[in-house]
């Protein structure tokens, strides 16, 4: 191009389309890189409501293996207590087929030691109930153990049985479990006396004429010897499990009865 010369027009449009193009690559990396960082906005706000949600399902987790405010756990808790309708000494009754009747109990002949006096000892006065459940039913011990000749006094809360002849040490006077020991003086009763003046089987693999593995509690706790051998003791909760299922060591409210 000579000196003083001015450039010409397709030179001037050239220039012109290189600058249009230049603001054209730049305006597509500036609407490419906002979409880049849209994109990663987006990614960690969807990361960060992933992680709330495991957190939340993890604290729910927790909660609910320890147990929480759930129902069953309540019920479960609330299901230990052994209810029955109210009987005459102020515990409630046992309902259901009893073990073995009464009337098949000792009739007067001293029993391992234990005799039958025409009226109740007062010197040792203790209280023990006692539960037996086979296969998961319960199995009431039925009043009038004991009791020889046994005669009913009708109450509003059902019978209660005094004798007619004498009185074993050890007796039952309602259907409540409630083994009583009136003794003329104080030394350790067992679970077996009782069940001899019963006349019933009592072993670490039977409980009257029912056999099977026997389960043991004592105030909800697992007694490892021989059934037979638990002393009778004042306001204990004894438990015989025989067979499956086994019950959940229940217990009674003695402060709904004087005794």
């Amino acid at each position: 191009m000579a000196k003083g010369s001015k450039p010409s027009r397709s030179s001037q449009g050239s220039a012109t389309s290189r600058r249009e193009s230049a603001r054209s690559r730049a305006a597509a990396l500036r609407e490419a890189q906002a979409a880049r960082q849209r994109r990663r906005r987006l990614l960690l706000w969807g990361g960060a409501c992933a992680a709330v949600v495991v957190i939340a399902a993890v604290i729910v987790i927790v909660v609910t293996s320890r147990g929480g405010n759930n129902p069953a756990t309540t019920t479960a808790a609330a299901s230990t207590a052994l209810t029955g309708p109210a009987g005459p000494e102020g515990i409630d009754l046992e309902e259901g087929d009893v073990l073995a009747p009464a009337s098949a109990a000792a009739t007067g002949a001293t029993v391992d030691g234990i005799q039958c006096n025409s009226a109740e000892q007062a010197v040792y006065h203790i209280h023990t109930h006692l539960s037996i459940f086979v296969n998961g039913s319960l199995r009431p011990v039925p009043g009038g153990i004991g009791v020889v000749h046994p005669v009913a006094q009708q109450t509003p809360q059902g019978p209660f049985y005094g004798a007619d002849t004498c009185y074993y040490w050890l007796h039952t006077h309602a259907q409540d479990g409630i083994i009583h020991v009136e003794a003329p003086s104080q030394t350790t009763y067992t679970l077996g006396q009782f069940f001899g003046i019963w006349q019933q089987q009592l072993s670490s693999s039977a409980i009257g004429s029912n056999t099977g593995k026997v389960t043991a509690y004592v105030d909800g706790k697992a007694y490892a010897g021989n059934p037979a051998s638990i002393p009778l003791k004042s306001h204990e909760d004894v438990q015989l499990d025989l067979g499956s299922p086994t019950v959940a060591p229940k217990t009674i409210d003695w402060s709904k009865a004087q005794l």
